[in-house]
């Protein structure tokens, strides 16, 4: 076993991170209060060919992995400049697409994914209702069947940069299960300016560009090729995204994690009390300390996650793990950078409290840190099921 990165990812993670310098996190906390969005840097990573790093050669991509993927919303992230919009995009659609999407659909959409149509472009993802969180089987929007057509009524709520992407995968219910009474799920590409399409933004004491969204679907008609794979076998289809977006959510919580145990350091090192720099002191360095094995210990789980799901293993256990660790792991460590400032860690020029409410929304998105309990509770210690 081989814990060292190859030459390859180490030229990846510093073109990345260079880029993600290049616009800094004084440019994510403008975009973020002026109402604006991060289309530059989302085009430059594309243009460079690293939004697509994990799609098939064939179709615009890398030809990679989730784990080089990972590496790149890993890095920007501790370049100060997460971007939310590369869980979705790329981990989720991207990974959903590629697996079950027919040739013609892989032909349509994985090119415009990988930026290699149009470096500006994005697909969203849209599953969560104000009724059916974590519980997919309760999903009440409905995709009827009719002629060449679909129609979509229904609401959607949480669904991230709708207003940026030109697309969505919407999973809908398109029938009923008449022995277990769950719905049937299937998967739509759903144009984000369709007719009868409406969405309201949500207001969130979230300091990030990416903004959140209620989508009101009603008589929202789709052509029937937009359908990904077969119908009423979205729910299987879902889960093939469900683990990318898990270790894409980990390494950004590690890259922010990262960026923030650099400056707390640089900070320590620089800034004296008495004469000596704070960071002589063990109720400075010893948090620092504990904070940064925490979040190397996520960054492996994350890294084991990805190697897994990119080797065809059963990556469920480990995604779920890395989700958790990394939520826990970088609030933390943001926490004590924070604390480690004194005064101006919530100054919003020393770049940390800016970062404050995405790093906490890591706990509860894309899955809660209770449900991962569930899973691992379940699946890896073989307890009954609690809910």
């Amino acid at each position: 076993m081989d814990f060292n990165e190859t030459a390859e990812h180490g030229m990846l993670r510093e073109a990345v991170r260079k880029i993600g310098l290049d616009f800094g996190h004084e440019y994510y906390v403008e975009k973020s209060k002026t109402d604006g969005r991060m289309g530059e840097l989302w085009s430059a990573v594309a243009q460079a060919g690293f939004i697509g790093v994990n799609i098939p050669e064939e179709y615009g991509g890398g030809g990679m992995g989730l784990l080089e993927l990972s590496m790149v919303g890993e890095e920007l992230a501790a370049a100060g400049c997460p971007a939310l919009l590369m869980v979705v995009s790329p981990a989720i659609c991207g990974s959903v697409i590629a697996k079950h999407g027919t040739d013609e659909q892989k032909r349509t959409w994985l090119p415009k994914i990988a930026g290699a149509e149009d470096p500006a472009y994005k697909m969203a993802f849209a599953i969560t209702e104000p009724d059916a969180g974590s519980n997919s089987h309760k999903l009440s929007t409905t995709a009827t069947r009719d002629g060449d057509e679909y129609i979509l009524r229904g609401t959607k709520y949480y669904i991230s940069g709708v207003d940026e992407a030109q697309h969505m995968l919407v999973v809908t219910r398109t029938g009923v299960d008449e022995n277990s009474g769950r719905g049937k799920l299937s998967l739509f590409v759903v144009d984000t300016d369709a007719p009868g399409l409406e969405r309201t933004v949500i207001p969130m004491e979230i300091c990030a560009p990416d903004k959140q969204y209620t989508l009101f679907f009603d008589e929202v008609r789709v052509p029937a090729d937009r359908l990904i794979g077969a119908e009423h076998e979205g729910l299987r289809q879902v889960f093939t995204g469900l683990n990318p977006e898990r270790v894409m959510g980990a390494a950004q919580g590690t890259g922010i994690a990262r960026y923030a145990l650099e400056k707390a350091s640089a900070y320590a090192i620089d800034r004296q009390v008495w004469g000596v720099p704070i960071g002589m002191h063990q109720g400075l360095s010893h948090p620092l300390a504990i904070a940064k094995i925490e979040v190397e210990q996520a960054r492996l789980m994350t890294q084991k996650a990805a190697w897994l799901y990119d080797t065809g293993g059963d990556a469920g256990e480990a995604a779920n793990m890395a989700k958790y660790a990394s939520a826990e792991a970088s609030l933390k460590a943001l926490d004590q950078a924070i604390q480690t400032h004194g005064g101006n860690g919530l100054a919003t020029e020393y770049g940390l409290a800016t970062l404050y409410g995405l790093t906490r929304l890591f706990r509860t998105a894309p899955v809660s840190r209770e449900m991962v309990l569930n899973f691992v509770a379940q699946h890896s210690l073989g307890l009954p099921r609690s809910y």
